[in-house]
């Protein structure tokens, strides 16, 4: 089951993300980088949930989820600076 969850999300941020670069509008963008984000916390979360009940050793998510963080820094960063520009 958290597997599939963590499938489902995963695979909705890139699906998202290729939406939100065919926005119509900045705020179309803002909002469709906003699924983007909420998808990706939603990632790491399962991914931490796999992690904390001992389904899978830590050392095997890690770099996967230092990605998963970045990518998620890098979605924010992205939003902040939409929302900044006239």
């Amino acid at each position: 089951m958290i597997a599939g969850q963590l499938l489902k999300c995963g695979t909705s941020v890139g699906a998202n993300y290729r939406a939100a670069c065919r926005a119509r509008s900045k705020a179309d963008f803002i909002s469709k980088m906003g699924i983007v984000e909420e998808e990706c916390d939603e990632s790491i979360y399962w991914m931490d949930l796999l992690i904390e009940t001992g389904i899978i050793k830590e050392h095997i998510l890690k770099d996967l989820l230092d990605e998963a963080n970045q990518i998620l820094s890098i979605i924010i960063a992205s939003i902040k600076t939409a929302r900044s520009r006239k």
